[in-house]
Formats: C-alpha cells, sequence, structure tokens
C-alpha cells in the first residue's frame, strides 16, 4: 500500500495530477487532483475522492449523481508526483453524461470495446432476447458453440492464402464466437489475461 507521507506532495502545492483508469478495460477516464486528506479518504471508503481547485473542498465522484469510482489500486510515477488510479465506473464518468472526458462520441474504443463485447454478450446470455444470434447459439448449447469456434478457426487459417482484409474479418467472427464460448464457460476475459501474465512472468519468452 502506497504510504502518502513518502509521496511529493509539495512539488504541486500539496496537490498531485490523478490520472484515472477503469480497472477493467483499461480506458482513461479522467483526470483531477488529490491532495493527502483526499487520498486517504480515498483509502478508507473505497470511493475515489478529489480536491477541487474552485471550491477549495475534498469532493466524492459521483456524491451528486450516484456514479461513484470504486477504487480499486493506486500507483504512482517514477517521481512520486503523479498518481494512477484505477477504479470501478459506476455509471458515466463525465458531466456530459459520456463514460469518458477523452472521447466526444464514442463510448468505447480500441482494446476497452473488448470488455464491452463481452458484457454484451453475457447479457444476451442472461437475458436471452428474441431475435438475437447470440441467444441461438446459447439455446443451441456448448456443442453448436464449440463447433462455431472449430469452424471461424479454419476460416481465419483460410484467409492466410487471401487478402488481409478478408483475415480482420475472419478474426474478428473468431473473436466473437470466442466471447461466446468464454461465457459459456463462465469464463471472463479477465481469467484469460491473468493466465498470460502469469505465463509472461515465468522465465525468459
Amino acid at each position: 500500500m502506497i504510504d502518502s507521507a513518502n509521496l511529493d506532495w509539495e512539488k504541486g502545492g500539496g496537490l498531485i495530477p490523478a490520472i484515472v483508469q477503469d480497472s477493467k478495460t483499461g480506458q482513461v477516464l479522467m483526470l483531477a487532483y488529490m491532495n493527502q486528506a483526499s487520498f486517504e479518504r480515498t483509502l478508507a471508503s473505497g470511493k475515489v475522492t478529489f480536491w477541487s481547485r474552485s471550491r477549495r473542498e475534498l469532493w466524492t465522484k459521483g456524491e451528486t449523481s450516484g456514479n461513484h469510482l470504486i477504487f480499486e489500486e493506486a500507483r504512482i510515477d517514477c517521481d512520486g508526483d503523479t498518481f494512477l488510479i484505477k477504479a470501478r465506473p459506476l455509471g458515466p464518468v463525465c458531466h456530459r453524461g459520456t463514460i469518458t472526458c477523452f472521447e466526444e462520441g464514442r463510448r468505447f474504443s480500441g482494446l476497452a470495446f473488448l470488455s464491452h463485447l463481452e458484457e454484451l454478450i453475457q447479457q444476451r446470455k442472461t437475458e436471452l432476447p428474441e431475435g438475437s444470434y447470440t441467444t441461438a447459439l446459447f439455446e443451441k448449447g456448448m456443442g453448436q458453440i464449440s463447433k462455431k469456434v472449430g469452424e471461424e478457426a479454419v476460416e481465419v487459417v483460410v484467409s492466410a492464402q487471401q487478402d488481409p482484409s478478408r483475415t480482420v474479418e475472419e478474426v474478428a467472427d473468431l473473436v466473437y464466437h470466442l466471447l461466446v464460448f468464454l461465457a459459456a464457460r463462465d469464463v471472463t476475459l479477465t481469467d484469460v489475461v491473468e493466465e498470460l501474465e502469469k505465463r509472461h512472468g515465468v522465465g525468459p519468452q
């Protein structure tokens, strides 16, 4: 655990910039400032709390909207004067109603979209809405889901002899069906990433 007394609070006049990142997707959500009191309240309450430079007071994100940031982890940079706060957002982070303050008009981008797609597939599994292809796969069971993964994997291999754009299309199909497969097995992308991290840390690659 970070000891706030060891941080360079004086460099910024008692304030340290805090970059907030979604602990699941890695998406950067916002930038704000913390003083020692707000950081210690964050640790104690489990809800990310900042120092408002305009109001000159502590403020817990979501205290009005209910869209709290649930604290998961804090890291500091090499100079001890910047925070990276990893948190779980309970709704839109930006006052404009978007998930991040840095991307207007797009809720998810880059690899963060995979987590969004994973959540959508899980929702389909739970609700089984009519007319959904994902619903049809879950209703047909693991046998059909596994078969589709195998078929799409073969299509990826075949695309090696085709235009690269075809590979993009086939890999997209494979990734989608793999996410359905994982949901059917009650396995998450986080589980897979943790296994990859474990392997990466064992000896030279």
